[in-house]
């Protein structure tokens, strides 16, 4: 009888979820760095998915899902590509909510994920150059691409009356990425860029960079950098010595530390950022707050990334990247139930029970092309020290 036990409790376990308490989600993002003021509430926003998941009881025959953290530094290439080897090699994540910043996140993709066929799900890298690359189609985001941004600045100057601008821009993969779409895009509604240059992060002067702005003139700088990093330095630098006084502030440059660090000179000045006035973007917005943090740029989208991970793994009945991949654009888009935040429960029941999901989330979740938002934004005034929403676009 003792064996008769003892192969039943055998065969139990063969046969029970084959995933259960082995399924972990890695979320890599500039906890450090040029943006690490944005990144707590992106973390907490995938994370706060993760959670309602595991509640539910819904995922994979009950299966839980740990998460593992790692910092992209956002900058640092050969840093952030350790740490995704780690989370893969190591920790043994079954795919990636991340990176945050395009070169960092193209660094992974190109030399860690596809290597381990890894899947990947970006809130916030929004290079061009990402929509393109070659990614096996492992490789998604839930943030819409600078060639959108473009269009969208272009838009918000031309209707605010401006007719000049001057482009400084960090010099990385994000930064020329976006300044070149501004300028294009600028130029096609009858702007005037005066000049288009690159700064570098981590300075502790930038008065050279500015005189040479200065010099080019125009009615508004266009920052596209990050905010705890050269962006502001680039700002600060300009009231100090009267270069300009009002800019325009890119998604990079959203963030609440940005107007506590200027103060009153940053006034006036305008900007854009991802955002929706969506049912799903208000729900999310009371949850985060339920849950212990405030909501900030790129949070709904991270909720978004980790949620379509997490769906996409339910529809495959698999944690295999290479199953599931070809699972994302299917629960994100029509045809099927609309699901919002709080609801990833009841997706997962219905994904279960062979429906059909359409993933609507925090963020109005659409994706096209192979694999990218297609992309709404809030208009911005910084006014009385905070960034206020004017519109959606």
């Amino acid at each position: 009888m003792r064996k008769v036990f003892l192969a039943l409790a055998a065969a139990t376990l063969l046969t029970g979820p084959a995933v259960a308490d082995d399924v972990k989600i890695g979320i890599i993002l500039g906890f450090t760095g040029p943006i690490e003021s944005l990144t707590p509430a992106m973390a907490a926003g995938a994370e706060l998915a993760i959670s309602e998941v595991n509640d539910s009881g819904s995922f994979m025959g009950g299966s839980k899902i740990e998460v593992v953290r790692g910092d992209s530094t956002c900058i640092d290439s050969a840093a952030a590509t350790a740490v995704a080897e780690r989370l893969i090699t190591s920790d043994k994540v079954n795919a990636i909510m991340g990176a945050d910043c395009s070169g960092v996140t193209t660094a992974i993709l190109q030399n860690v994920a596809m290597a381990n066929g890894v899947v990947m799900i970006s809130p916030s890298a929004t290079s061009p150059a990402l929509s393109t690359v070659a990614d096996n189609g492992l490789f998604f985001r839930t943030a819409p691409s600078d060639a959108r941004q473009g269009q969208v600045v272009a838009a918000i100057l031309k209707d605010q009356g401006y007719k000049s601008a001057a482009i400084t821009y960090t010099n990385n993969d994000y930064g020329k990425g976006l300044a070149d779409s501004i300028e294009t895009n600028f130029k096609k509604v009858g702007g005037k860029v005066t000049i288009n240059v690159s700064h570098e992060d981590g300075k502790g002067d930038y008065g050279a960079e500015v005189a040479a702005l200065a010099q080019a003139g125009g009615e508004i700088l266009i920052v596209a950098g990050y905010l705890d990093q050269g962006g502001k330095g680039i700002i600060q630098a300009s009231l100090d010595t009267g270069a300009f006084d009002v800019f325009y502030l890119p998604d990079g440059m959203i963030g609440d530390s940005l107007p506590a660090a200027i103060g009153d000179g940053l006034n006036g000045s305008i900007g854009d950022v991802p955002g929706t006035d969506s049912p799903g973007a208000a729900t999310f917005e009371k949850m985060a707050s339920a849950a212990g943090f405030k909501s900030g740029p790129f949070a709904p989208e991270s909720y978004d990334a980790a949620a379509l991970i997490i769906m996409a793994m339910q529809a495959a009945n698999s944690t295999d990247s290479q199953a599931f991949k070809g699972k994302v654009m299917s629960v994100a888009n029509a045809p099927g139930q609309k699901i919002f935040p709080g609801e990833l429960g009841k997706a997962l029941k219905i994904i279960a029970g062979g429906g059909d999901v359409d993933y609507v989330g925090a963020s109005a979740v659409e994706l096209i092309g192979a694999g990218e938002s297609a992309g709404n934004y809030k208009e911005i005034l910084v006014k009385g020290g905070k960034n206020t929403t004017v519109r959606f676009r």
